[in-house]
């Protein structure tokens, strides 16, 4: 008989499953769920993306591309860079087209990270950058930020938290789960901490082009950190193609170029049909679709931030992504109790804020990502399990 703990490797075993996945299982189960607890896009990919593919497919282009990506699809993300942030990248060698972001963020831990290397991460955060951290045998060290400071990192929360063992952080503005930006001079008292440092920013970007009110900001744009940041970006939120499986990086050359060796030998290449039909999605073509689905992503977050008030569950208000995070302590129950009996009693999902950290306990995360219909119907629900 296989001993399969003495095989398997510890670093896996050791892993925490998702806290999403578990609620997601869950509601797998209860007929006719209704979910506010994915954080996808509910729109199609807009056609004139969806018509390229088809036209490459007909064309027969289904070959492997070169390992960074098409030279076409990686001068559009070059140019989209400069458009939107005013920062310049070589599509040559700082440009690398990989499957979704999560690859992005997972290959640039990879080529940073040492074993016992610490990787401050602000919580709430994503759910799998402390776990990516530690499949490298790093040290994810978490940087708590809090409701009143309506979830951005301060310098103190980042002074706090560096050490001589530091060597990168994760950034991730707007931020899922609770839909807080970072704003200029925000983003400069960070910056401030880390000059005189060699640390390195990961700067998820995912949701740059959901920004409600001023545009989005990068902290590449700052003085000094460009040479010192990598951004990953995608195309499965800002443009709905979360199954075309498709993101990319930009860093400094020295960098990517490590990045770069590891997506060779782990992936080869990102999908050729879905690199061709992106090429579109950056162009002028897309840009109004792209600001039709914003504003409607704005008035459902108007319409949520209503309800709650409604309910009297407070929340901050979120400048960016499609997420609500409020606080729910006022019902005496713990985040996995109410999500738990909410689904149970009223068959509506969403999210315990503590499966983004253990600061996330007391909150829960609301997804915007579904018609005003859909969360009118969640919404009434939920009034009634309170009620």
């Amino acid at each position: 008989m296989t001993d399969y703990l003495n095989v398997l490797s510890q670093r896996a075993v050791n892993l925490k499953p998702s806290g999403i996945r578990k609620f997601f299982d869950i509601a797998e189960g209860v007929p006719n769920i209704i979910s506010l607890s994915v954080g996808e896009p509910d729109f199609k990919t807009p056609w004139s993306v969806r018509r390229e593919a088809v036209r490459v497919l007909e064309r027969g282009k289904t070959a492997y591309t070169g390992n960074a990506g098409l030279m076409p699809l990686r001068a559009a993300v070059a140019d989209y860079f400069k458009r939107t942030i005013n920062v310049t990248y070589d599509p040559a060698n700082e440009v690398i087209v990989t499957v979704g972001g999560s690859e992005a963020i997972d290959i640039a831990i990879r080529a940073l990270v040492n074993p016992g290397d610490e990787v401050i991460v602000p919580e709430p955060c994503f759910v799998s950058y402390s776990p990516m951290v530690e499949l490298t045998g790093g040290v994810p060290v978490t940087a708590v930020t809090r409701a009143e400071d309506n979830f951005k990192l301060t310098p103190e929360i980042l002074r706090a938290a560096i050490t001589p063992k530091t060597k990168a952080i994760m950034l991730s503005y707007p931020n899922n789960p609770t839909g807080a930006v970072m704003r200029w001079d925000e983003l400069e008292q960070i910056a401030a901490v880390l000059r005189d440092t060699d640390i390195i920013v990961i700067s998820d970007e995912i949701y740059a082009e959901l920004t409600y009110g001023e545009p989005h900001v990068s902290i590449a744009q700052l003085d000094g950190m460009r040479e010192r940041t990598i951004i990953v970006n995608g195309f499965s939120k800002a443009f709905a193609m979360t199954g075309w499986r498709l993101g990319f990086a930009a860093a400094p050359a020295p960098i990517s170029e490590q990045m770069l060796k590891i997506h060779q030998y782990a992936i080869m290449c990102s999908p050729t049909i879905s690199q061709h039909a992106a090429i579109t999605a950056l162009s002028a073509e897309c840009a109004e679709q792209v600001r039709e689905m914003m504003a409607e992503y704005d008035r459902r977050r108007l319409f949520v931030l209503e309800s709650l008030r409604r309910l009297e569950l407070d929340c901050f208000t979120p400048e960016g992504a499609f997420y609500v995070f409020p606080s729910i302590q006022s019902t005496g129950l713990t985040s996995r109790d109410f999500c738990a009996r909410l689904i149970q009693e009223k068959a509506v999902a969403i999210i315990p804020g503590d499966a983004f950290g253990t600061c996330g306990e007391g909150f829960v995360r609301i997804s915007y990502a579904y018609s005003v219909k859909h969360l009118t119907t969640a919404f009434d629900k939920i009034e009634a399990f309170l009620g």
